[in-house]
């Protein structure tokens, strides 16, 4: 269970099929199943003539780009480790990241490389990935003449073994310094085969699947692997990728299958809103992980004609649970839409369960709530180079995933909030993450997040930030929001105050940063009620 396997076997049976790739003059590079394989070949024995070893670590550095997809397959199969830094991360948490992970060498693209270059790194051996080739820096080699020195039918090893690490990610360090993930080859293997189930993405050589993941967040969600198992065509967004060019891209290409966070999805369909001038009528299925759907991301792409598949995973294990309507789901219209709102049931090959604060199994009642714990085929049991925090986050096999969920009857799973985010408010819990999904189902609304902030009286209050649509700025109000829950949510759970912006801070991940929200506005309430009080 190589990604060796893979690799060939797309080639062999998929060889003419396309990849193609956005690049960053606007152009799209185009090349065949074959010729990707005769590249990561050559990129491999290149590497090898760096002095990379089994083992040695390769970091990234990267947008989603044919480059990257190359480097995807190469390192991991002559025996290294690829590691994908997120380059949406700060300066100091990559220098810390690089500094834990001992990067051999790294990839970066053009536009990355001069952010690279403050961590002064001259330890590091860089190569630059653009579509500028030239030799313009002292000891900086460009990607394709490295790939020029590569030999010519260089093979990859038939040893390899398939519990080898493959690949190296790093958590978004919301509760700390980043956390480093080893995924083997055959943990990838196996969650690529799933994905490609009827259940997951549905995959087939008849589709296009646009690659919208960046390839440095959790394996793009196996993405890249699932695709290629099924010998479906590949399209890549390039740097920067905008809804312009996400909508360009799926008319032009012809794309049926993609994924991204609901961020990515609430400005796609914002943009097309304004311009309905796309043809996105090959669109079949788009899934929506990494936070969770909201009514409206999911309403506006059934209206146009698209699937929406709820999914739920963490960079420790990703893609690890899919909403699919089973059979003995009522065929009730709101029973159905409440089913296709939660995060889903396990992929096969995962356990899950909720437990207590004294780790006791909660029943599976849809009312229980408890911490949601999982392990599985590609879920991981211990951190890299990090026993303290394997010691806190893992319990008998089983990963703390710190999220506070339930369970259903039927299995289905469903995220209440993350632990740290929910609001205690007079001894009741309030759910930021319902609060954060009613707003924006508000039709003036783009995007939402509510933090619970330091009360003097009832412990929390929530506070939300609302960020409207161009449409709307200056012409909706705290009122119209509130008058908007009002009929859906206790008179308690309303928030105190809206606060009005620009935009919401994230995480390198694409979350809301609320950890962010929280230390800016710690005070908020309190310095109201001093004020309120002064003659």
């Amino acid at each position: 269970m190589s990604l060796i396997c893979v690799l060939r076997r797309a080639a062999l049976l998929f060889g003419s099929q396309e990849i193609a790739s956005y690049k960053s003059d606007g152009e799209i590079l185009r090349y065949s199943y074959t010729e990707f394989y005769e590249r990561v070949k050559r990129l491999g024995s290149a590497l090898r003539g760096l002095g990379v070893g089994e083992a040695d670590v390769v970091g990234t550095l990267a947008w989603n780009t044919h480059r990257h997809l190359e480097l995807y397959y190469a390192v991991p199969c002559m025996g290294a480790v690829l590691h994908t830094l997120n380059l949406r991360l700060s300066k100091r948490e990559i220098g810390y990241i690089l500094n834990h992970a001992d990067d051999k060498i790294v990839f970066v693209d053009e536009d990355q490389y001069a952010a690279f270059a403050e961590l002064g790194r001259h330890d590091l051996r860089c190569v630059i990935m653009g579509e500028d080739q030239t030799e313009h820096r002292s000891g900086v080699a460009s990607y394709e003449k490295l790939l020029e020195n590569g030999q010519q039918g260089f093979e990859f090893p038939d040893s390899l073994d398939e519990n080898a690490p493959a690949f190296l990610l790093y958590t978004s360090g919301t509760t700390g310094p980043p956390k480093g993930v080893i995924h083997s080859h055959r943990s990838v293997f196996i969650a690529g085969l799933a994905l490609c189930l009827p259940q997951f993405f549905n995959l087939t050589d008849r589709d296009v699947v646009l690659l919208q993941v960046p390839l440095f967040h959790a394996v793009g969600w196996f993405l890249p692997f699932s695709s290629m198992i099924a010998g479906a065509k590949i399209v890549l967004p390039g740097p920067h990728p905008t809804p312009q060019r996400l909508a360009e891209l799926i008319e032009g290409e012809r794309v049926t299958v993609t994924a991204g966070a609901p961020t990515v999805w609430i400005n796609f369909l914002n943009h097309l809103n304004k311009t309905r001038n796309y043809d996105i009528s090959s669109l079949k299925r788009v899934i929506v992980g990494g936070a969770s759907l909201t009514p409206a991301i999911l309403n506006e792409f059934e209206e146009l004609g698209v699937e929406v598949v709820h999914a739920w995973g963490m960079t420790e294990g990703p893609a690890a649970v899919v909403n699919w309507l089973k059979r003995d789901i009522d065929g009730n219209e709101e029973e159905v839409r409440r089913v296709k709102l939660k995060q889903g049931i396990p992929v096969p090959g995962i356990e899950v369960k909720v437990v207590d604060q004294e780790g006791n199994e909660l029943p599976r009642d849809g009312k229980s709530v408890g911490e949601l714990l999982f392990r599985g085929a590609w879920v991981i049991d211990s951190y890299f180079k990090d026993p303290e925090r394997t010691a806190q986050s893992f319990c008998g096999g089983w990963l703390r995933t710190g999220d506070a969920a339930t369970i259903d009857e039927k299995g289905y799973i469903q995220i209440v909030d993350r632990y740290k985010d929910l609001i205690r408010s007079g001894g009741e819990w309030i759910s930021s993450v319902d609060l954060e999904n009613l707003i924006m189902s508000h039709p003036a609304v783009l995007e939402a997040a509510v933090v619970g902030v330091p009360h003097e009286v009832w412990q929390e209050r929530p506070l939300a930030f609302v960020v409207l649509k161009g449409d709307y700025v200056n012409k909706i109000g705290k009122a119209e929001i509130i008058d908007h829950l009002r009929e859906r949510v206790a008179k308690w759970q309303l928030p105190d105050e809206i606060i009005f912006v620009e935009s919401i801070p994230k995480t390198g991940t694409g979350k809301f940063d609320k950890k962010a929200l929280r230390e800016m506005y710690k005070n908020y309430f309190i310095e109201r009620s001093t004020k309120s009080q002064q003659p």
